[in-house]
């Protein structure tokens, strides 16, 4: 069982330093957490469930329709959603997301078949919160009490609407927010986080947004930013947006799943048939090491989001199943068809995997040894309101020992700390 390694020492050592926290430290302040990994480093979670599931902190049935996440920071839960014709950003109290803190009207609402209303994850950046229209505006408002101070539209930058909205999630970097507005202009933008004002965009790379946020990395020491379109998957220098490589990505229909690093290597992964790639840089970081160690199609990974664990990845790959696959080789290390397809969180050694049909939650070691649940219940009550095209697709999260689920107007918080 030698092939079965566990979590690598380094990712064990970073979580077992982050659970000496107190409360608060394990804030969610934007779309797949604090390192854009979809890891929590939290510890002294609930290792099991009650048959109805773990109990209920609140609930509220108030932040509107739409598929956007939630970011949990300074004790406050922030979350877009439509109310009244218009898209808006909201504001919860974390100990009680029934105390509305403020609601701020930013858009009208974005339409589609699927489903309408706002579908990416705000970014809280000290005092300040940014987040993404479908349509594609951009805001930027004060954290204590929802004013706006900038806007700014993908449109304004020469972008387009994608058939499902835009979804990404903006980065805030430094003094810089990036966004991918796609489009003749440049695929990404960098702005003044301050201000809205335009300081860069990569005119070298001109399709169209996809869905899949922007991620930073320093692959030999090199800073970059990393993303993912329909065709193409290239970095830029945070500097000036320079093109520093792109490799040709074979992406149909949608291209979704944030790219993930680890040690010099960037996995990519698209549904509908296409599957996944690793790309190892050389050791200046300006350039990806051909060919890439393997492409393959064990892992065909939608919209459901994927973590990287040590030397393992977890996640559900479209025919195949929840799947374990080994990060270096690409090798499938187990599958299993005993849970639905439906999106991933981690904590604590274990995944959340929520079913996008049936509203299924289930508690699942993490662990290249095979698919071992703990604990499943199933989300109630439902949505009365979800478009019969839509799903449950809103990620788990898992911040200060609560569980957030979404399923349109209605936000859960589950307590999952030991007691």
């Amino acid at each position: 069982m030698t092939h079965y390694r566990s979590m690598s020492l380094a990712l064990l050592v970073s979580i077992a330093v982050a659970g000496l926290g107190s409360a608060g430290e394990f804030d969610w302040p934007q779309w797949m957490g604090p390192r854009r990994d979809g890891i929590s480093r939290e510890t002294g979670l609930l290792k099991e469930w009650p048959t109805e599931g773990p109990p209920i902190a609140w609930q509220a049935s108030s932040v509107g329709l739409g598929y956007a996440g939630v970011a949990v920071a300074d004790g406050r839960v922030f979350v877009l959603g439509t109310r009244d014709d218009q898209s808006y950003l909201f504001a919860l109290a974390e100990s009680d997301g029934n105390n509305e803190l403020w609601a701020t009207p930013i858009a009208d609402i974005f339409e589609n078949g699927w489903g309408d209303g706002p579908r990416s994850t705000p970014t809280v950046d000290g005092d300040r919160v940014y987040a993404m229209t479908g349509a594609g505006t951009l805001v930027c408002c004060q954290v204590e009490d929802g004013k706006e101070l900038w806007r700014v539209t993908m449109q304004d930058l020469g972008g387009e609407v994608p058939v499902w909205g835009f979804a990404e999630s903006p980065l805030v970097d430094g003094p810089l927010v990036i966004c991918t507005p796609g489009g003749e202009k440049g695929a990404i933008a960098a702005l003044n986080k301050m201000t809205g004002e335009l300081q860069w965009q990569s005119a070298e790379v001109t399709d169209g947004a996809q869905y899949s946020s922007v991620i930073k990395q320093a692959p030999g020491g090199r800073p970059q930013y990393i993303q993912l379109l329909q065709k193409v998957v290239f970095a830029v220098d945070p500097e000036d947006g320079r093109l520093l490589w792109k490799e040709d990505w074979p992406g149909q229909v949608a291209v979704i799943p944030t790219p993930l690093y680890q040690d010099g290597k960037i996995y990519i992964s698209s549904g509908y048939g296409v599957g996944c790639r690793l790309i190892e840089m050389d050791g200046a970081g300006d350039k990806p090491i051909e060919p890439n160690p393997y492409e393959n199609k064990v892992m065909k990974n939608k919209h459901d989001g994927i973590v990287l664990l040590g030397d393992y990845l977890y996640g559900y790959s479209d025919g195949g199943g929840w799947t374990c696959q080994e990060f270096t080789t690409g090798e499938r290390v187990w599958r299993t068809k005993n849970f639905p397809k439906g999106s991933v969180g981690y904590a604590d050694g274990m995944l959340y995997c929520l079913a996008e049909k049936s509203g299924e939650v289930v508690l699942v070691d993490a662990s290249p040894s095979g698919w071992q649940e703990r604990s499943r219940f199933t989300l109630s009550p439902q949505t009365e309101q979800r478009n019969p095209k839509g799903g449950i697709w809103c990620h788990p999260v898992i911040a200060n020992g609560k569980l957030y689920l979404r399923d349109q107007e209605l936000l859960f918080a589950f307590d999952v700390k030991q007691r």
